[in-house]
């Protein structure tokens, strides 16, 4: 959704749904977050956090006692 139409959903859930939460999400990046935040949606699920961090190889060796 773009900005507009979160805004847009924003407003017809405070009107008739004040108790619904609202989650933005898809097509997030750290660059449009502040934009999307002013919407009013009550979270914002950002996939970019974990898509771009790097990977780290770990190994556990359990050995009987």
């Amino acid at each position: 959704m773009t900005d507009e139409l979160l805004a847009g959903a924003v407003r017809v859930r405070d009107e008739l749904a004040p108790h619904v939460t609202l989650e933005a999400s898809g097509n997030m990046t750290l660059d449009r977050l502040p934009r999307v935040a002013r919407t009013g949606v009550d979270f914002v699920s950002v996939g970019a956090l974990t898509h771009s961090a790097p990977s780290l190889d770990i190994s556990l060796d359990v050995e009987n006692a």
